[in-house]
């Protein structure tokens, strides 16, 4: 993998999410297969997927996309602007704790790439606690350059 980090700012400027939606607080490694983050916004009060209820690890699947759309954002050609993609599945997601909240120190986002093309990427995640620990993981499936049909005003 890849030594090349970036911080919050610059990972920002990569995805299609800013401010306290931009969940990932570090991209510390990366290869044309993978990509490693890591962040600590889980305990952020402010985290604007949190409910009364706390942030609850169905939300890890958010944090994985992020991943995702960051990795497609450092392959793009220097310059370009990375293919507009959306979450279109997520499948054999195992989740090993209810809250991500309850997670003290940084939480590790890893994704691989197993497959893809230029209309649609096929990728395995999974993220971890700073001990190791299973948080969640699953499977993603990420279309690209599919513009959403809107509805008229009616």
């Amino acid at each position: 993998m890849t030594p090349q980090t970036l911080d919050r700012a610059a990972i920002a400027r990569r995805i299609p999410h800013s401010g306290t939606m931009c969940l990932l607080d570090r991209l510390e490694s990366w290869s044309a297969e993978a990509i490693h983050c890591t962040t600590a916004t889980h305990t952020a009060p402010d985290n604007p997927l949190r409910t009364a209820s706390g942030l609850l690890v169905p939300n890890a699947i958010e944090y994985a996309a992020q991943a995702m759309a960051l990795h497609g954002g450092v392959l793009a050609v220097e310059g370009s602007v990375p293919s507009a993609g959306f979450l279109a599945s997520a499948r054999n997601v195992k989740m090993a704790v209810e809250r991500l909240d309850d997670i003290a120190g940084l939480l590790h986002v890893r994704a691989r790439r197993l497959s893809g093309d230029a209309r649609q990427v096929f990728y395995e995640f999974d993220l971890t606690d700073s001990e190791g620990r299973a948080v969640a993981e699953g499977r993603a499936l990420v279309v690209l350059n599919t513009p959403l049909a809107m509805e008229a005003p009616q």
